[in-house]
Formats: C-alpha cells, sequence, structure tokens
C-alpha cells in the first residue's frame, strides 16, 4: 500500500468524513507516555475497573459505569470505562455519539470503523468492507476519538500476537437516550440502568462472515498517526520493539502491586471564610489595642434547623465544649511536638492550640455557662449573638481570642473565631514568623471546623438543648 507521512506542527489527528453527511470520525494523538507505561496502565486499571460495583463483562470489552445520568436535572450525559484486549472485540455500533480518550496498548492499537448504512448492509453485505477504515496509535499513547451514532466500530492490538492490550478508555456518552434507540432499551436508559453491552448493536452475522471470509484479502486505506518517527520506519520499528518488551515487564510488575487506591478527605463538610478585619461588633476589636502584630478572623456558616429553637448562648456552649473535648487529630499531634520543643524555654504548653488552649486553665477568671474560663464575654439581649475572649500571656507574646455564635436567621447561624497576638520580645517576633501562616492555613480553620462538626453533628428535628 503506498505511504505519504508529512509532518505536523500540532497533534497528529485523523478526520474520516461521513458519505452520507453524518457526524465524522476524529482521531487526535496527545502524548506519548514512557516505555511500556501502556501495558501498566492497562493491566492496573482492568484490576480497578473489575472491583467497581457497576463492572460487567461482555462481549470482549470489560467495562464500568463511572456516572450515570441525571436526567432529572436536564444533564443526559455518561461515563464508561473499557478495556479492550490483544484480540479486539466485535465489531459493533452504538445509536448515540461516542468520545473517549484512550491509552493504547505498549504494541500500539488499530482503531476500525465503517459507515455503511443498514440499508447498505441489507441490499449489499459488501458495503460493509468497501467503507472500512484504520487509523492505527503507536503504542503507549494518550489519544482520542470522536463518532456519531450507527458508526460500526473495532479496537484491535496492532500486534495482537505479542499480547499487548488493545487500550483503556474512559468514554463519554454525549446522550444517553441519543439515536434511534429500542423501545426496551430507552426504557433502560430512563431507568439509570443502562450498560455498555445493552447499549451495543454486534455486525450482523453475514456482513460478519463477509468479513472474516475476506480478511486476508483486504488492502484496507489506513491513517497511521505517531509522534516521534514516521510509521514504517526504522525508528519506529525499533521504538515498537523496545516498548513492547518494556510492556510485558512492566504489566508482569503491575499483578504484584494491590490494585486499588486511596480517598483523602480534607476538610470535611463546611467551608471556612477568613474575613480580612473582625465585624465591628467583635469583642476581638478592644483587645490588645494599643499594638498588636498578629490577627485574623474566620466564619463558618452552618446550615442546621434544630438551632431555630436554641439561643446563640447554648450554641456557644456547645461549641466551646467541642474545642475542648474534640480537637483535630492533626493540630493535637502539631502542639505536641510544639510542647517539646518550646517546654525547655519556659513557655505555656497546651494540648490544645493557642486559639482556645485557655479553655483548660484553672484561673479565678469569670466563667462562660458556669464552666469556662473566659476574659470577657457579651450576649445580646434577644440572645441571638454571643461572644467571648480567650487568651493568656506568655514569655514571647500575648494573645486573645474572640469566639462567637451568630443567629443570623432560621436554621442558619455564623460561627466566628479570630485571634490577635501582640509579641513582647525579638523571639517573639521569630516565632510567629514561623508559624503564622501555617496558623492561618492549617491550624485555625481546622479548629472551628472540627468543633462545629462535633457541636452540630447529630442529625434530629429537635433543639439542640433539648
Amino acid at each position: 500500500m503506498q505511504s505519504q507521512a508529512r509532518a505536523v506542527a500540532t497533534f497528529p489527528s485523523a478526520r474520516l468524513p461521513s458519505p452520507s453527511g453524518g457526524v465524522p470520525i476524529e482521531v487526535t494523538l496527545i502524548s506519548q507516555l514512557g516505555h511500556g507505561a501502556g501495558d501498566q496502565l492497562v493491566a492496573s486499571a482492568t484490576a480497578r475497573q473489575r472491583a467497581h460495583r457497576d463492572f460487567i463483562d461482555a462481549l470482549d470489552e470489560p467495562s464500568a459505569r463511572l456516572g450515570g445520568p441525571h436526567f432529572e436535572n436536564g444533564d443526559p450525559t455518561s461515563l464508561y470505562s473499557f478495556v479492550v484486549g490483544a484480540k479486539g472485540h466485535p465489531f459493533h455500533r452504538h445509536a448515540g455519539h461516542r468520545v473517549f480518550t484512550a491509552v493504547s496498548g505498549s504494541g500500539g492499537t488499530r482503531l476500525r470503523f465503517s459507515d455503511a448504512s443498514s440499508d447498505q448492509l441489507a441490499s449489499d453485505p459488501d458495503s460493509f468492507l468497501r467503507a472500512l477504515r484504520h487509523v492505527d496509535i503507536p503504542p503507549d499513547c494518550l489519544f482520542s476519538v470522536r463518532f456519531g451514532g450507527a458508526t460500526w466500530h473495532q479496537f484491535v492490538s496492532l500486534h495482537p500476537r505479542g499480547g499487548h492490550p488493545a487500550l483503556f478508555a474512559l468514554s463519554c456518552h454525549t446522550n444517553e437516550l441519543g439515536g434511534d434507540l429500542a423501545p426496551d432499551v430507552r426504557e433502560q436508559v430512563r431507568a439509570n440502568a443502562a450498560t455498555i453491552p445493552s447499549l451495543t448493536e454486534v455486525l450482523p452475522t453475514i456482513v460478519q462472515q463477509r468479513l472474516d471470509d475476506g480478511a486476508r484479502r483486504l488492502d484496507v486505506p489506513t491513517i497511521a498517526l505517531s509522534l516521534d518517527a514516521p510509521a514504517g520506519s526504522l525508528h519506529s520499528w525499533m521504538c515498537r520493539l523496545v516498548r513492547g518488551a518494556a510492556g510485558k515487564v512492566r504489566r508482569a510488575w503491575t499483578h504484584y502491586r494491590r490494585a486499588g487506591g486511596f480517598s483523602s478527605e480534607r476538610g470535611g463538610r463546611h467551608t471556612v471564610v477568613r474575613l480580612a478585619e473582625p465585624n465591628a461588633d467583635s469583642l476581638l476589636l478592644e483587645q490588645l489595642p494599643s499594638r498588636h502584630h498578629h490577627q485574623d478572623m474566620f466564619v463558618l456558616t452552618l446550615e442546621d434547623a434544630r438551632v431555630s429553637g436554641t439561643g446563640a448562648t447554648a450554641l456557644l456552649a456547645k461549641l466551646l465544649e467541642a474545642f475542648v473535648a474534640h480537637p483535630p487529630a492533626g493540630v493535637s499531634y502539631l502542639m505536641a511536638f510544639r510542647n517539646v520543643l518550646v517546654k525547655p524555654l519556659g513557655l505555656r504548653t497546651s494540648p490544645l492550640s493557642c486559639p482556645v488552649s485557655s479553655l483548660l486553665g484553672s484561673s479565678a477568671a469569670p466563667r462562660f455557662a458556669g464552666r469556662f474560663p473566659v476574659i470577657d464575654q457579651r450576649i445580646d439581649s434577644d440572645d441571638t449573638f454571643a461572644q467571648v475572649i480567650l487568651g493568656a500571656d506568655d514569655k514571647h507574646l500575648r494573645f486573645r481570642s474572640c469566639v462567637a455564635v451568630r443567629k443570623v436567621g432560621s436554621g442558619r447561624i455564623e460561627l466566628s473565631m479570630g485571634t490577635r497576638v501582640a509579641c513582647t520580645n525579638l523571639f517573639g517576633h521569630v516565632y510567629m514568623a514561623a508559624i503564622e501562616r501555617f496558623h492561618r492555613g492549617y491550624v485555625s480553620p481546622s479548629i472551628l471546623r472540627g468543633a462545629a462538626e462535633h457541636a452540630f453533628a447529630a442529625r434530629s428535628t429537635k433543639p439542640l438543648d433539648d
């Protein structure tokens, strides 16, 4: 077959127009991964896909539905993962359009397409062979594919005898109800129970027989995309040889590793906002009025129907209790480490971070709610805004913290915590310079969020003070 290669300055791509005027087939080569990375990625993704709750293995195309449509919200899209092995899967088509991003195995991938219509196949099965087109993808490559509904397609490894898988893909069904779906399939889609096999129509037997009989005699027009060297060159051949060998090694290594992953959550359920200045009615503005070297204010808004019948005083007492009883583990570890470092210097130590550490004090200071030592407190006349001042003086600095609860509507409250620090000597300035960024970015937001979630975590329709 005659071959012509041309250099391109952007992503190498292939565009196969539809003779009937429909959506063209578009393939774009994005990037090439490390040697053998394709086989390794397909192997590890296959193992994770197999453990997915919506995994299904059919039509030589193991798949999992990662996200279904939300018709009630006007979103008909869905997302699937699928794997195609070395021998490929049957020629098939779908009613709706498809867009997917894939990684080829370490032997490369051949994408086979035919846009022969149902009428053409019924009158002339050989029309399928005449409409056949191929697009070849090199080993270990990231690429994208887009084609219209009713396009026949099949994906296989470029070198199936090497045992390399064809690809792993993430496929977006742009409209799960798109195209000429059979009534029973349409109902399955509306019930949010569709799968790739249920949305698939395989090639008619008579056409498949023609394809099998003529496979060795076909000279199919082919577009070969590549990045480092044109297809058929010595460089390309050597690259495929090395990548294939590396792929087998990396794929074998994958089987000895755990296939799962991790899901870590930071920040809980609530967003904490840092204010530029304390509110005008904050008691913090009255603290350390002559000079301070650090100031912050954090606010967390909580929507909770149970707070409507509870006063701000009771809510603030619950918040202060949570500061003492449920400090964030990460902050506690940091405080333990900090205590070890500063104890030889004769500085204050506490299991709680400085914004609320004075809650554990035993001084004769006034008590809020009959329990918590505070420097000052203020509650408005209708008990919708309660705030206290915490704090202590140390050798290197003085700190004051304002913790407040404000009811701003039925079932809505604002929890706030702000801190002012005045350094009393050079060491105090050095100390604050070392911890200030971490204090703002992690410690204070974590303390406020953690206390809020523990204080108001229970789900109940009863007031919190019942």
